[in-house]
């Protein structure tokens, strides 16, 4: 699934003679390299951030997002400069004190934004530029209606598991304090051995009771639901069935071993408590879908560029 940002416009600059090599020019419009690196780190940190890869495994299929995201946002900037009315200067200096006022007060908004009060034309151009792509995006939503009880309630029937309270895991462990560096394969053996006790059918919380550096009390984590407890041992403990006994893992305290005892499935919301939320996700699902589908449109007569940059080696041969 791509990750697509509809945030900001950017300013506009015409393409000259001597920039007939940047990478990507979407209608004249030239897109420095900053502006797609910019974009692809901030893809990267989010997929990262997820869990859902390491290192450079995926950087071209990023990229590719970024430049979507960008030439995406190059047409809409261009089609609401051309059928938009610019705002007037009162509109555009109570957004700037506005933003001012968000970012804590006139002094913290140049301080925080590396701003001057010279470059006072620059923003309130872009502030200007931004205002006529809102206004764009809510003449494309004009059209979009509320959803009806029939459509809010058959999204909830048919995302349920978006609704329910957090599942819920109970786990008990044996926890061993690894003070010395040089014990820590001593200890890492010993809970090993243990484990092919406890997966024999010797009792947990027993073994637990004689070879735990926890006391009796802290042996029974009781239920908890994720973001309670140790990332390493929600992990670990969420992963396993009922019954089952982890591997021997550590965390920066020691070593465990983690049974699971029970579980529960996170209870279902009841539709009244929902019906907003699922209200607002309808409304913003069909933005997105009038939204691209404009964006589409203008991408059928748009004149859009790309060249790959040369690399070290490319400039070498």
């Amino acid at each position: 699934m791509s990750y697509i940002k509809y945030t900001n416009a950017f300013a506009l600059t015409k393409l000259s003679s001597e920039d007939l090599l940047m990478p990507l020019v979407v209608n004249d419009q030239r897109i420095d390299d900053a502006i797609i690196d910019q974009e692809f780190s901030a893809i990267k940190a989010h997929y990262e951030s997820m869990g859902s890869m390491s290192c450079c495994e995926r950087d071209e299929e990023f990229r590719g997002y970024a430049r979507d995201n960008i030439v995406f946002r190059a047409l809409l900037t261009q089609e609401a400069q051309k059928t938009i009315d610019h705002p007037g200067k009162e509109q555009i200096d109570e957004e700037f004190l506005r933003l001012k006022k968000e970012n804590g007060g006139e002094d913290e908004f140049y301080a925080n934004m590396n701003l001057t009060h010279d470059q006072d034309e620059m923003i309130k151009d872009d502030l200007a530029l931004n205002i006529q792509v809102e206004n764009l995006r809510s003449k494309i939503f004009e059209e979009i209606s509320e959803p009806n009880d029939k459509e809010l309630n058959e999204y909830y029937l048919n995302n349920k598991d978006q609704f329910r309270e957090p599942d819920e895991v109970r786990a008990s462990h044996i926890f061993k304090s690894v003070r010395e560096v040089e014990k820590r394969e001593e200890v890492f053996n010993e809970l090993c051995d243990i484990r092919k006790q406890l997966v024999d059918g010797l009792d947990f919380f027993e073994i637990a009771k004689k070879c735990s550096d926890k006391p009796q009390d802290e042996i029974d984590l009781g239920f908890y639901k994720r973001g309670e407890l140790m990332d390493e041992f929600e992990i670990i403990t969420f992963s396993l069935n009922v019954g089952e006994v982890s591997p021997v893992f550590n965390t920066p305290h020691g070593f465990h071993l983690a049974k699971v005892t029970d579980r529960k499935l996170g209870e279902l919301k009841l539709f009244e408590d929902v019906k907003n939320i699922i209200n607002d996700e309808l409304i913003h699902l069909s933005q997105d879908k009038k939204l691209n589908e404009f964006v589409e449109q203008l991408k059928k007569t748009a004149d859009i560029k790309y060249t790959e940059p040369k690399t070290d080696l490319d400039e070498n041969e």
